[in-house]
């Protein structure tokens, strides 16, 4: 693991060694995960395709007990341009999806990555998907793994902020001592159950996350004006995006992944840019690793 310093807090992450191939495969991981869960993945890639990923601040290990007091916007607008959308940048808050992807291009800036396919899961694939529109010249394409929507259900989400602020109450430092507390994380959101291993590392991954972090970004990803604005920025995005769903995810189902991938180009009215993999619920890196890989290479390959 390597460290670098993103707007004064440290960035976990690990870069596979150069290949032949010009692109770089950049991993982001979702809410309340860490970088660790692209592993399985990024194992079946690494020999003819470079591989990053990182954790994301105030989760896994990027992570800083400093606090600084002044404002991220005007630092984050001096470091990295963004790019001219009618959208705008929301960086008034450190946790929106947008805040997220200034993080992602000082990332690739300092680590000399010019030209990159971004690979996001569930949050992260909102992360790529702002990451493509800020850094254009960089970003060359997107895959969206277990991510979609673009339709804001007011009651429904009002329910999921509020189950979510409940389930972040609940997680003293003790609790990943508590015997058998991964079992309770071996089928939480998957078709099948995981390995004890990586319940394991959800459990450490739920309980470490920085509270502020959890929490902020959480509902900064799911205001309303947050949720309308993404079918906008996907129909804006020249770059290819593509839509891995797990048939049997019941977190962002199938219907909502197809929803958002229709307003880019490539879904041509049948949903070319949507691959659905079976027997596969919210954690296709983790149950199925091997359709995930095939698809990436394929994708990369094709452009």
């Amino acid at each position: 693991m390597a460290t670098i310093e993103i707007l004064g807090v440290p960035h976990a992450y690990e870069l596979t060694a150069p290949t032949s191939c010009p692109h770089a495969l950049v991993f982001i991981h979702g809410w309340l995960n860490s970088r660790g869960y692209w592993q399985p993945v990024i194992s079946r890639l690494s020999d003819d395709l470079q591989c990053l990923s990182y954790d994301l601040r105030g989760f896994g290990e990027s992570q800083s007990q400093v606090k600084t007091d002044f404002s991220r916007a005007e630092t984050s607008l001096s470091l990295t341009p963004i790019s001219s959308s009618a959208l705008g940048s929301p960086i008034d808050s450190l946790y929106t999806p947008a805040a997220y992807a200034q993080d992602l291009a000082i990332l690739l800036k300092q680590l000399n990555i010019n030209s990159a396919w971004l690979i996001g899961h569930s949050l992260g694939g909102t992360i790529a998907l702002w990451g493509a529109d800020q850094i254009p010249e960089c970003v060359k394409g997107v895959i969206c793994i277990n991510a979609g929507g673009g339709i804001y259900l007011k009651e429904a989400f009002e329910q999921f902020r509020s189950v979510g602020q409940k389930f972040l109450q609940v997680r003293p430092r003790w609790l990943s001592q508590v015997p058998l507390i991964d079992l309770l994380f071996t089928r939480a959101n998957v078709a099948r159950p995981l390995g004890r291993y990586w319940a394991r590392q959800r459990v450490i991954d739920f309980v470490v996350a920085d509270p502020e972090a959890a929490l902020g970004s959480l509902l900064d990803s799911t205001t309303e004006e947050e949720i309308n604005r993404l079918p906008e920025l996907v129909s804006q995005l020249k770059q290819p995006v593509y839509f891995l769903a797990g048939a049997e995810d019941k977190v962002m189902e199938p219907k909502y992944v197809r929803h958002l991938a229709s307003f880019h180009r490539l879904f041509q009215y049948c949903g070319d840019n949507v691959l659905e993999i079976p027997d596969c619920g919210h954690l296709a890196m983790l149950e199925q690793p091997d359709a995930v890989a095939a698809h990436i290479r394929s994708i990369v390959n094709s452009h």
